[in-house]
């Protein structure tokens, strides 16, 4: 081995820094005996180039095992062993023979299915230390020492407010894997820049990527019962490093140019005026329970890193991952922030979304906190001040905290919108209250504690379900494929097939549920809140019924935009709605209805009525709502005032008539918006709506939603 000359290095900060002498090198353990850092050459071999060895005298400040390394920058490959105690009952696994990834590494080689054929079994009764030495090089991806230099060209965060945001959620792979896609670079970063004209067009403000932590695909050992073929981690929900972006998501290689071309990316998106938000996986790891590999966390310190059972042999299971991150222990809250502070800070992003964000609320013994330290220190952070944290809020340990959620600012994903929305139009009685409520805030879970209209994240359908055009087509999960004898998934879709499961050529159907989608879009995008869109929903892309396909990376998943033109009367639908929901800031107010004279100009800024326009009994109700919105002064930062508006939502299944109140101020009602009429008379453009017949009556066809302005 080449030997390397090294100073003692500093405690902070933690990972792989280049310095002027060469690369910091600092990595936590607080049980270890001993650590030792291996240098390499290339990602293939299977021997280090160096060993260096750290002197816990010189090479140790309190927790923290340090060394600088002359001579070596950015590019350089190393992973760590770590030695220490290795007492399960205790909670402590340490392993002198494995290859340890650095919790804080920027960067990992690509050699992702070698990570998967490395695993064994932890929890066998015996000292792994007892076996005769491995080379394990093989099988784990290195770390890379990367360069924090990008020429930025002037690009900062966006930071858009959130009540002006329409947000897009998408899988940066299967965005333009599909041939049809038409780009030069699929399935990775640039694809995603390659499609910035169709997100212009779209007019999206926001991308929300799933996870681009650096994930192993291929940990995943099922195999598709129809196919046989392997199945993958397609989604990515399972992270084995957090500071660093996928490199099997970039053209250009893994040896850091995943760094870069995720840097540009972002550059290229924020000149285009679209904001990234990236879907974080802090609730637990790849390593999951006992039976589990050996990566990272487990190797350096297993007893700080997770929440362990009372028996300590084992893992406490609050994500269905078999393991949980100790989240409010003060170390592994540290590298939260940390890792949030590098993502917003050099690498520019916009925002994140915390997936089964509950469990960053649980205490080192799994009880749910009412103050949890980490969720307060995001949330109060003066870096993130400005950027925009989302909660998933709750777990799959019966933690369910949608307009609870602790730490003050946060936005929340609001399933109860997507479920009483979905019941609403799929025509059950009783959903009116409910719909209501959605369509104007859902001020029952956000007004209480001082939150706005806009920390509800809106949606119909995500990546985790049914897409929109399977909501409609089918009535059951079809997950055969996924090898889990259907077992997975949700089983409570609220969804309907309309009389055919699956795809069909009965004319009758195909109407109803395209008329179906045109109802559960323009509910999106005309409700106070921040509307989500799932990707592909703008164009009806199928999973075929199956609802939860987190394992194929296979044209299942992937955006077949063939669809764009088989179905651009939708396509052209959903635009056309976010042009009108940005048109009308009547659906972007900061604070919620009041139900009263607001503006002193003798009209409430909300008024619900009965089909004959009289008083609505709320006792009564079954598949109709009419409301009238006073636009007065709702376009605030402007100080003008907003068109009136007339909306009728019929979910029976009959035609219905709709007395309609007169327009305030002598104006005339015009008809914008009716889900019924084909396309492109299913919505107008501005300038172009229809005058209503002055009898004031309107004919909602059955399953239809109708908007009049007034002029």
């Amino acid at each position: 081995m080449d030997s390397f000359k090294t100073l003692t290095g500093k405690p902070l900060p933690l990972g792989a820094t280049p310095c002027p002498a060469g690369t910091q090198f600092a990595i936590f353990s607080r049980h270890a005996t001993a650590v030792s850092l291996f240098l390499f050459e290339t990602p293939e071999d299977t021997g280090p180039l160096a060993e260096i060895e750290f002197d816990p005298e010189m090479n140790r400040t309190g927790d923290i095992w340090h060394i600088c390394v002359k001579g070596v920058g950015p590019g350089q490959l190393y992973l760590y062993r770590v030695d220490g105690p290795h007492d399960p009952e205790a909670g402590h696994r340490f392993d002198r023979n494995k290859w340890l990834l650095d919790p804080y590494a920027k960067a990992v080689t690509g050699n992702r299915a070698r990570v998967s054929a490395g695993t064994d079994s932890q929890d066998n009764g015996k000292d792994p230390r007892a076996r005769s030495k491995i080379r394990e090089a093989d099988y784990v991806p290195r770390c890379i020492v990367i360069n924090d230099d990008f020429d930025w060209q002037g690009d900062k965060p966006l930071n858009f407010p959130l009540r002006f945001c329409v947000i897009y959620e998408t899988h940066v792979g299967g965005l333009t894997r599909h041939k049809s896609a038409g780009v030069q670079h699929p399935g990775n970063f640039k694809g995603v820049v390659d499609k910035i004209p169709f997100f212009k067009e779209l007019g999206i403000t926001s991308l929300e990527l799933l996870p681009v932590q650096e994930f192993d695909e291929f940990e995943n050992r099922k195999r598709n019962p129809i196919t046989g073929e392997m199945l993958q981690n397609y989604w990515g929900y399972s992270t084995i490093a957090f500071f660093a972006p996928k490199g099997g998501y970039s053209s250009s290689g893994f040896l850091g140019q995943q760094v870069t071309e995720f840097k540009e990316m972002v550059r290229e998106l924020h000149r285009a005026g679209i904001e990234v938000i990236l879907d974080v996986v802090f609730n637990h790891t790849a390593e999951g329970d006992e039976t589990g590999p050996t990566l990272s966390f487990k190797g350096l310190d297993n007893s700080i890193y997770y929440i362990l059972d009372d028996d300590r042999r084992f893992y406490k299971n609050y994500t269905g991952c078999k393991n949980t991150l100790n989240c409010n222990h003060p170390t592994v809250r540290n590298m939260i922030l940390d890792c949030l502070h590098y993502w917003v800070v050099e690498m520019h992003v916009d925002g994140f979304r915390f997936d089964l964000g509950s469990v960053l609320g649980r205490s080192r013994n799994g009880d749910l906190l009412e103050n949890p330290p980490v969720l307060e220190r995001i949330a109060e952070d003066p870096i993130l001040r400005h950027t925009k944290i989302i909660a998933e809020a709750w777990d799959v340990a019966g933690a369910y905290q949608v307009g609870w959620f602790p730490g003050g600012r946060w936005a929340e994903w609001n399933d109860r919108f997507k479920n009483d929305v979905r019941h609403f139009w799929r025509g059950e009685p009783g959903f009116v209250p409910n719909l209501a409520t959605r369509i104007t805030g859902s001020a029952d879970l956000y007004l209480r504690d001082g939150r706005k209209p806009f920390h509800s994240i809106n949606f119909i359908t995500s990546h985790d379900g049914f897409t929109l055009n399977d909501l409609v087509s089918y009535r059951e999960k079809h997950n055969i494929e996924n090898g889990e004898d259907e077992r997975d998934g949700t089983d409570n879709n609220i969804s309907c097939n309309y009389g055919v499961e699956g795809g069909t050529d009965d004319t009758a159907v195909q109407e109803v549920r395209e008329r179906q989608i045109k109802n559960f879009l323009a509910t999106l995008f005309l409700s106070l809140g921040t509307p989500m869109l799932l990707g592909g929903d703008e164009f009806r892309r199928t999973q075929r019924g199956n609802n939860n396909p987190y394992c194929h990376n296979s044209e299942l998943t992937w955006y077949n935009w063939d669809y764009l033109s088989k179905h651009g009367e939708i396509f052209h639908f959903c635009r056309e709605l976010i042009s009108f929901r940005k048109h009308h800031h009547t659906f972007q107010r900061p604070e919620f209805y009041s139900g009263e004279d607001s503006d002193h100009n003798m009209i409430p800024d909300i008024t619900w009525f009965n089909e004959e326009g009289g008083e609505l009994d709320w006792t009564k109700t079954a598949h109709t709502l009419s409301l009238r919105i006073d636009g007065s002064k709702a376009e605030i930062e402007a100080d003008r005032d907003d068109n009136d508006l007339f909306m009728i939502f019929n979910a029976s299944s009959e035609k219905m008539e709709f007395t309609v109140c007169p327009a305030p101020g002598g104006k005339k009602w015009f008809l914008a918006i009716d889900t019924a009429l084909p396309s492109p008379e299913d919505i107008k453009p501005e300038g172009e709506e229809t005058l209503l017949d002055p009898r004031e009556i309107y004919k909602a066809s059955s399953r239809s939603l109708v908007v009049l302005i007034s002029r």
